[in-house]
């Protein structure tokens, strides 16, 4: 090959290689996609049928045009650099984590695998992004973060008691995301003119010792705050906050069909079958670091009539209208 066709060679082929996509893979390769949850396999069943939704609508087939490697968790966050590990070694080209602590799990873990994070409080202030509108790194996907919604929660629990002075919040001290729940529900709650009580649980043990410490400090109603672990023991959350007869909000409506009170934040099986824009996006070569995280759009109110006859209490005819479901 002469010196000039040699040169047009290699500029031709220079230009192919910047053409190809950020994560081209090898023509023929069956894409792997793994999946993080923090929760246990037969109460995130829905979530987990919603991703896989997600894929059949932009047209993958299970088995023979895409690879899944789901994880579960099972509320044991310490399991989760494990799991993490299983997915690197099984060669995923893409990891979907569900919640704060999986998301931070798989960016530690994961090297520069994409990782599509789902149902994440704030993933700038837990340093998962540089920002929503453009990641930065190799996590991208969907937030729980919107400002009005810890307020939100808080007026419509106190519409629902009829008037507060104190109200008790339930963390759970290993999610960082609850530092996010807790500074907007104190700056909400400072301008209503009520008390927060913060109490916090990572076992059952400690959730039916915060329920006691709330009657003891005479809180009329509680905010529970989204947590996997909380959410994997929502029958036992549910069942204390009855007990206790403390009007209780969730975020989550499954709380709900356990006997709750009330919920509000966003639809999550629409979060979660989301998931799939962001994955095929990669799979076709898009680069994370580009890739905006969405806010959610849908948001949906649940309220149990049966557990406020049984706390007492009425439930405002406007807050009935604007429900999404009213159980009983």
């Amino acid at each position: 090959m002469s010196p000039v066709g040699r040169r047009q060679f290699l500029v031709a082929a220079g230009a192919l290689l910047a053409s190809l996509p950020v994560c081209a893979r090898p023509p023929g390769k069956i894409p792997r996609v793994g999946y993080l949850f923090s929760f246990v396999p037969s109460q995130g069943e829905h979530l987990w049928l919603a991703c896989r939704q997600g894929l059949k609508e932009h047209g993958y087939v299970e088995g023979k045009t895409i690879l899944l490697e789901p994880r579960w968790a099972s509320a044991h966050h310490e399991r989760l650099p494990e799991l993490v590990g299983e997915l690197v070694r099984a060669g995923c080209d893409v990891i979907v984590s569900a919640a704060t602590p999986a998301s931070l799990a798989a960016k530690a873990g994961a090297g520069s695998i994409p990782i599509v994070i789902v149902a994440v409080a704030d993933p700038v202030r837990v340093k998962l992004a540089v920002s929503l509108a453009r990641p930065g790194g190799n996590v991208t996907g969907l937030t729980l973060l919107t400002p009005e919604l810890s307020p939100k929660r808080l007026q419509l629990l106190v519409e629902i008691i009829g008037q507060a002075t104190r109200v008790a919040v339930l963390t759970n001290p290993k999610n960082v995301s609850h530092a996010v729940f807790a500074e907007q529900t104190l700056k909400a709650a400072q301008s209503m003119g009520i008390e927060i009580q913060e109490l916090r649980a990572r076992n059952p043990a400690e959730i039916e010792q915060a329920f006691k410490d709330a009657v003891a400090h005479s809180a009329q109603g509680i905010i529970v705050f989204d947590d996997p672990g909380t959410w994997s023991h929502r029958k036992l959350v549910a069942a204390q906050a009855a007990n206790a007869r403390l009007p209780a909000m969730y975020g989550y409506s499954e709380f709900i069909d356990e006997g709750g009170l009330v919920s509000y934040g966003p639809y999550r099986p629409d979060l979660y079958r989301r998931t799939a824009d962001y994955v095929d996006k990669i799979l076709q070569g898009a680069d994370p670091a580009t890739l905006p995280i969405e806010r959610p759009t849908r948001f949906e109110l649940h309220v149990n009539q049966k557990s406020a006859r049984s706390l007492g209490l009425t439930i405002p005819p406007a807050i009935l209208f604007s429900a999404d479901r009213v159980y009983g």
